[in-house]
């Protein structure tokens, strides 16, 4: 008789030495409307803008939930260990559970930028997803021109595929304040289990900054 699959993630909260990723709750409604209203999460994703508390009700109470009981993935909101504030969104989505391949997408508030906050986060649920949930492949889509994620996506060791030509419509600023689409290419990055060995000891040195030195 064949074994029945595991194909939904726990529900669970992992915790790294600055943050604590947990699923979202209903005090972070007012922090994400916030956080989705930022020009480069609007370039970038494709989130419906303007971002109303609509919508982040949406996301929090119905869409966020179901991705993990759908199996589908599993959506974790991220946030200060300290302050309890918002940092982000780490979102695992298209999972495949008999291959043990999963996507991951990324979003950091703009006060939060330039702390390490993404790469912490997302390494924290590398380790888990390989180490506890024994998956092989972690893969990221990323839009051509979004160099910040590109650079969370090296940090943490991923290598680089190749190019899905024309793949992603991206939002660019008009000239009268408003947006309008563009097509852009996404690079896929992809991140393996023998991938990691050694990159948290590499990202704990005193050269990487962000880890110790912030306030």
């Amino acid at each position: 008789m064949e074994q029945r699959m595991t194909t939904t993630f726990p529900d669970i909260s992992i915790s790294t030495e600055r943050l604590v990723l947990r699923p979202f709750d209903d005090a972070d409604i007012p922090a994400l409307t916030e956080m989705m209203n930022d020009e480069l999460v609007v370039a970038w994703t494709s989130v419906p803008h303007p971002y109303t508390t609509d919508h982040s009700e949406d996301w929090v109470r119905g869409i966020a939930p179901a991705e993990r009981t759908d199996g589908h993935g599993i959506v974790l909101a991220v946030t200060e260990f300290l302050t309890h504030r918002l940092v982000g969104i780490v979102h695992l989505r298209n999972t495949d559970w008999r291959v043990r391949a999963t996507e991951v997408s990324y979003v950091t508030a703009p006060w939060a930028r330039g702390e390490g906050y993404a790469t912490e986060s997302v390494l924290a649920v590398a380790q888990w997803l390989f180490r506890d949930q024994r998956f092989e492949r972690l893969e990221l889509r990323i839009a051509a021109g979004n160099t910040a994620s590109q650079q969370v996506a090296q940090k943490i060791g991923c290598i680089s595929e190749g190019v899905l030509r024309n793949a992603w419509i991206a939002r660019t600023r008009t000239e009268d304040g408003g947006w309008t689409d563009i097509r852009t290419d996404l690079i896929v990055w992809s991140l393996l289990p023998e991938d990691l060995e050694g990159v948290a000891d590499q990202l704990a040195d005193p050269g990487y900054s962000s880890f110790t030195d912030w306030n």
